[in-house]
């Protein structure tokens, strides 16, 4: 479904990432571990397309130059430069890091919004299947995001990232913050959105939480790939089980 090639991402004379390849299947909950600047969030930004939005608002105002190199392909077609938007109308949808949310606007407010590339009827779909998923966010469709907790906050951005139809969502850290309930409560709520048909991505510093749910997993280091391997390889690691496990 996705195959990402010798992707090189510089930030200036910076490199945030060296060569690296991974690869997501159709069907499979992959995730991407690694500590604080291993290059998580700027893999996610350039499989999504905002390291090109990026890119361009620094070349305009003559700011940091990056500079993005390798392959991108998403169901056979090429999109390493391709615009965030169009990346959108062909299936693969961000849910970032920190829970973005449109805080002075309610929940529903808030998810109408996100189908703004989508049909009415479509939009009213993935709207229930968001309140299928996390029942809370029905309870308080009327509440405004801002007055949300941040696990609260954290079901709507996902739901936001839902409501746009993705084939591959792509998760960054969603887990980051949350009290251990409140990730479990995520991870089995990850694993229902596979069940939905949708291919999920997902990067996390702590890989305890998501572990059962996995089928691959990908350890990066430095922007470097350092390891890959089966959930089950991925468990039985020493220096996995030490680093991401805490064990």
């Amino acid at each position: 479904m996705l195959e990402a090639k010798n992707l090189m991402v510089f930030f200036e004379n910076a490199l945030a990432l060296n060569d690296l390849s991974i690869e997501v299947r159709e069907g499979e909950i992959v995730a991407v571990l690694g500590s604080n600047s291993a290059g998580k969030t700027t893999l996610m930004n350039t499989l999504s397309g905002l390291i090109v939005d990026m890119k361009r608002k620094e070349d305009r105002k003559g700011g940091v130059r990056i500079t993005v190199m390798g392959s991108l392909h998403f169901k056979g077609e090429e999109m390493l430069f391709m615009k965030p938007s169009e990346r959108v109308k062909r299936g693969i949808v961000l849910s970032q890091e920190r829970h973005p949310v449109f805080r002075d606007s309610d929940v529903m407010e808030n998810l109408k919004i996100a189908g703004f590339l989508r049909s009415r009827a479509e939009t009213k779909a993935r709207i229930e299947l968001v309140f299928k998923l996390f029942p809370v966010l029905k309870r308080l469709k009327g509440r405004r995001a801002g007055l949300l907790s941040g696990g609260e906050q954290q079901m709507l951005a996902i739901g936001i990232a839902l409501v746009a139809n993705p084939h591959l969502l792509l998760m960054d850290e969603p887990l980051l913050g949350l009290s251990p309930m409140l990730q479990a409560d995520l991870a089995r709520a990850i694993k229902e959105i596979r069940n939905e048909g949708i291919t999920v991505l997902v990067t996390e510093q702590f890989a305890r939480p998501i572990l059962p749910i996995i089928d691959r997993g990908y350890v990066v280091e430095n922007g470097m790939l350092v390891f890959q391997g089966t959930r089950q390889e991925l468990a039985e690691n020493p220096e996995v089980k030490a680093a991401y496990l805490g064990l």
